[in-house]
């Protein structure tokens, strides 16, 4: 029984990975907690390439974020909603 060639050099190269093209984006303000249980982090963002550069835009962000961090933003369009400040029972106001 012979190998098939096709089958080997699959195995040889391995998976490819492909990434998408992100844009950075400088964090230059926290605005505050955004979600149901406040897990993301409400952002105001300047856009630093790409078609939107030097565009500021608001952005919810999961995880730690500090002002001057990088954001790596696969899309520059869309605007995450403003927060309701006095809604909720425990709103947090960063300013």
């Amino acid at each position: 029984m012979a190998d098939n060639p096709k089958k080997k050099e699959e195995i040889k190269k391995g998976p490819q990975i492909n990434f998408t093209h992100g844009f950075p984006a400088s964090v230059e303000e926290i605005i505050g907690r955004s979600g149901t249980r406040g897990e993301a982090v409400q952002v105001r963002c300047k856009v630093l390439e790409g078609r939107d550069q030097n565009k500021i835009i608001r952005r919810n962000v999961k995880g730690p974020v500090q002002i001057g961090d990088i954001l790596m933003l696969r899309e520059t369009e869309i605007e995450a909603r403003p927060l309701n400040r006095g809604a909720g029972r425990g709103s947090i106001n960063f300013k």
